[in-house]
């Protein structure tokens, strides 16, 4: 089978290879999926720049979650059968017409689902619905600010927080986007590059603070966010997108320390909390987990509850071209690499 590995860290260009490998066998618990499209996450971008610590040796085959037709299935299988049209989480291996996952990881779909709809519903719906329903309760008329609002996760986020009657402040890096949110259904979409929302965000709330804050930029955006953060606040925290823009050892150094430092007693007293969410690790010690939330979003898609936005399409052989648009923030929703 096709597979495209990571042999290099660095710019996407020199970083791919297509290769023959071997055709993976499901064992008894799993599935053999082949695989419609493939999806990127911000974690491909790091392991790509040897910034992801739970990257394989390379050269590896990366890639999180897919979209494909069940061909093969374990004899201890029961929820899905062969044929099916399914989203799953893979723990790696993801470039790869075929991809190997255990149950616990996919959920069937239906054959008219569009491509981008189906591929977030893994990485970005799931990591959505356990940070605005599991990690924290939102209720109708909070104040909340979800950063990167035009990406993935972000348009999730809106989706989910829109249905449980939230006041949305969404961040964006381009007018484009900003029209994309308003269309959303975001209240206050804010460009940060051309406006400091922190101003923008103080100046609408009047005086009050923000109840919840949904941050995957990471170092002064929880900093600062910390700070628009009123009584009984909650920030969640997953990823570290910003990171991305660091150039060496000492602004690698610099992200760090501009997330600042945060005693328990300053949380409490201030009735304040931050929640850290990574993915992986609840796929690697609490699978249930991760079965929940993806059967919960399959559901909701069902339902009519979230919907399908905007996303991209690219054919596999532009997955360098892909990845650099990805890296520099100029796509929206998400974005599958189709065979």
């Amino acid at each position: 089978m096709k597979a495209i590995y990571l042999v290099r860290h660095g710019k996407a260009q020199d970083a791919f290879e297509m290769r023959e490998s071997v055709l993976p066998v499901p064992a008894e618990n799993q599935v053999r999926i082949k695989v419609e499209a493939f999806g990127l996450n911000f974690a491909d971008v790091m392991a790509r720049k040897g910034l992801y610590r739970d990257c394989p040796p390379l050269p590896c085959v990366i890639g999180y979650d897919v979209v494909g037709i069940i061909d093969a299935c374990g004899k201890n299988v029961t929820c899905v059968n062969n044929g099916d049209r399914v989203v799953a989480f893979t723990r790696f291996g993801g470039y790869a017409r075929y991809a190997v996952i255990d149950e616990h990881g996919i959920a069937a779909i239906p054959q008219d689902m569009p491509l981008t709809f189906a591929g977030a519903l893994a990485t970005q719906y799931c990591t959505a619905y356990y940070a605005a329903h599991e990690c924290v309760n939102v209720f109708a008329g909070d104040q909340v600010l979800v950063h990167a609002a035009a990406g993935g996760v972000g348009t999730a986020l809106v989706q989910l927080l829109k249905h449980k009657g939230a006041v949305i402040f969404g961040t964006c890096g381009s007018d484009e986007k900003v029209n994309y949110l308003r269309a959303l259904g975001v209240d206050h979409p804010v460009n940060y590059i051309t406006t400091d929302y922190r101003k923008e965000v103080t100046g609408i709330l009047d005086g009050k603070k923000l109840d919840v804050i949904f941050d995957s930029l990471g170092g002064k955006y929880v900093r600062d966010g910390i700070k628009l953060l009123g009584a009984g606040g909650k920030m969640v925290c997953y990823g570290g997108a910003h990171m991305n823009d660091t150039k060496n050892i000492f602004s690698k150094l610099a992200f760090g320390v501009q997330f600042g430092l945060y005693h328990p007693v300053n949380l409490l007293r201030k009735s304040k909390s931050i929640i850290g969410i990574y993915l992986l690790q609840l796929s690697d010690h609490k699978s249930h987990i991760i079965y929940r939330c993806l059967h919960e979003v399959v559901k909701l898609a069902g339902e009519g509850i979230i919907k399908p936005s905007a996303g991209m399409e690219f054919p596999v052989s532009e997955l360098p071209e892909a990845h650099e648009a990805f890296e520099k923030r100029k796509t929206i929703g998400k974005v599958m690499m189709k065979w």
